[in-house]
Formats: structure tokens, sequence, C-alpha cells
């Protein structure tokens, strides 16, 4: 496994929260959506703006210079703004993004795993996602104990139970 730390995200995460939205989107290798296009776009934009509010929480993966290669977070959405894989009001939707060097390395599960204790921390019952048809991440997030609720032609939502 790859050297990295993992540290709790704040306010001044932002930009690189971004990044992660971007790194997300493009989760096909060759994929090319640009940054400007995919932040620009209301369902992915949604993850990042007015980052950081008082609900929202994440981790960032710290490589051995201590320089950002990865994130999770989550945000509450309401029923009158959902997001991509909202199942309720209360359920927070998290999202992860890795840079490409650093997948497959332990770091999406061992963020996965701290945004859920942390979620558990306070007090949520049930996580959710939105993943696309394809995306190598949907085993990991199976094995972490998520479930297919809803499905579209691209995408499925996800749901884990906390406790």
């Amino acid at each position: 496994m790859a050297d990295f730390t993992i540290r709790p995200a704040g306010p001044a995460d932002g930009a690189f929260l971004a990044d992660m939205v971007v790194e997300a989107a493009n989760w096909r290798v060759g994929a090319t959506r640009p940054r400007p296009s995919v932040l620009a776009d209301a369902r992915h934009g949604a993850y990042v703006a007015g980052w950081q509010r008082p609900a929202d929480r994440g981790v960032v993966a710290l490589d051995g210079d201590a320089r950002p290669v990865g994130a999770a977070w989550y945000r509450l959405f309401g029923a009158d703004r959902p997001s991509l894989g909202f199942v309720a009001a209360g359920v927070p939707e998290l999202i992860i993004g890795v840079r490409p060097l650093w997948r497959a390395q332990g770091v999406g599960r061992a963020l996965l795993r701290a945004l859920a204790d942390r979620a558990r921390v306070e007090g949520f019952a049930r996580l959710a996602l939105s993943v696309e048809h394809g995306n190598f991440a949907h085993e990991l997030y199976r094995s972490e104990g998520f479930s297919v609720v809803a499905s579209t032609a691209d995408r499925d939502t996800m749901v884990r139970v906390l406790r």
C-alpha cells in the first residue's frame, strides 16, 4: 500500500474538492471532461458550491510530502434541490475523488471508511452516493456495505446503513 495519511477537510480545501469532483467525473481512462464544464454542470457543481456549509464534512488524503491526492466528503441536500444520489432529506450524499496515480492503492477505501466513521459519530444512520455504470469504484462501494437502491440508464444510487 502507498504511503499516505488522512486529515479532516476544512474551509481552505474547497478548490481541491472541486478538483476531485472533476476527477470523479473523469473516472474513465482517457476521459476529458474539462474542469469548467464539469463544475458548471449544476449536478456536479452542487457538491462544492459554498464549501464548507455547517453540515459539510470531509477527509483529505495526503501523500508523504503532504500534497493532497484524494478526498471524500458529504453534504446534505433537500428534496427541492436534489443531487445525483439523493435518497431523502437528512441522508448525506458523499462524493469521492482520487488522483489517477493514486487509484487502486487503498486511498479510496481509507477515505470512504474515515468518512463513514465521521458520519456515524455525527449521528447519521445512512450515507448515499451516485455512481455511473461501469465505474470501477462500484465494487469498492459494494465491498464497503453500499447497496443499490435505485438505478437509471447510466447510474446507480447506493446507500450504506451506518448503524
